[in-house]
């Protein structure tokens, strides 16, 4: 028998980019188990277009939960052996979910995988073919912003996978959730694929890049939006959400080996927030508030880490 797979969605007035994305979910050539989209509280016709897919199951949130309790939530409604976290804005290729399970069902150790996601793909440019850390903590979308020249066309192990589009196993999902939560949800939203891609190579599942799955990936505000349009609430938890993953993830050893690569950017990035966006500055209460919580979820990772820190930061590559 197939493993099964379930497919969830998380939408947010998402009316134009949710047709497309569920058309392109049907089309796969492997069978899909389920498809569920958790919608939180859009007032817009989001939730008229979900319904006009009668085989896809529809959640109507009274309020916007946030990207990481709503794909928990999705996650608690199937027992699938996979299940692939997708964005409302992305588009698959017809194999994509075939490809992807293909190599994950090859190796009980690799956890986690993604595509070749491009931004425009009539041009070939890239939007990630997964995520890469730099010795400052930073993380990056691998690719991003590349024209596709071949030089990404090697089935690699990465450091982690954007949640845009991305299949999980199930076994470490179970594995690396700590009391029920996969994505942790203080996070709300952004880079709480970071936090689990890190939390899972600790306690030693593998992240890998598939690069015969391809999608298309319009993207979020970072691309579309001035900072100054979107939401200072959203911004504030995408600049908290960096401190949140490495207080719970990095170890004492490996943060003071990249200490000088992390002080040069903390002090430019406090120079910057200081002067255009002081706001940013006010989600340290939330940190504080939050450090107790974090520093459970800390001692659960290390309880259980499995690989050794030379090779967490064997990851670590580049400077800015």
């Amino acid at each position: 028998m197939k493993s099964t797979v379930s497919v969830q969605i998380v939408t947010y007035n998402s009316e134009s980019d949710i047709e497309a994305c569920l058309s392109a979910v049907l089309k796969q050539t492997y069978p899909i188990f389920k498809t569920i989209v958790i919608d939180n509280n859009s007032q817009d016709e989001t939730a008229l277009k979900v319904r006009a897919f009668p085989n896809v199951q529809l959640v109507l949130n009274q309020q916007n939960t946030g990207f990481a309790p709503a794909h928990n939530q999705a996650i608690h409604m199937t027992n699938t052996d996979y299940v692939l976290v997708l964005n409302p804005d992305v588009q698959l290729h017809d194999t994509y979910i075939e490809n992807i399970i293909e190599i994950l069902e090859s190796n009980s150790c690799m956890g986690m995988a993604t595509g070749k996601l491009y931004r425009d793909i009539n041009n070939k440019l890239l939007d990630s073919t997964g995520i890469r850390m730099k010795k400052n903590r930073r993380a990056i979308d691998r690719g991003a912003n590349e024209i596709d020249t071949g030089q990404y066309d090697q089935l690699t192990n990465v450091f982690g996978v954007s949640g845009a589009a991305v299949i999980y196993k199930r076994k470490m999902i179970n594995d690396i959730s700590y009391e029920s939560e996969f994505f942790d949800e203080s996070f709300f939203a952004y880079k709480e694929d970071v936090d689990v891609s890190w939390r899972a190579q600790v306690l030693g599942w593998q992240a890998v890049f598939v690069p015969n799955a391809i999608a298309t990936h319009g993207r979020g505000w970072k691309e579309e939006k001035k900072r100054s349009e979107v939401p200072v609430y959203i911004r504030q938890k995408s600049y908290i959400n960096r401190y949140f993953y490495i207080l719970k993830n990095d170890t004492i050893f490996n943060f003071i080996m990249h200490l000088p690569y992390i002080l040069f950017f903390e002090i430019a990035s406090f120079i910057y927030t200081l002067s255009k966006e002081r706001e940013l500055l006010k989600a340290w209460e939330f940190f504080k508030q939050q450090f107790v919580k974090m520093k459970l979820k800390r001692d659960f990772i290390k309880q259980k880490q499995k690989v050794s820190n030379k090779f967490i930061r064997s990851f670590f590559k580049g400077i800015w």
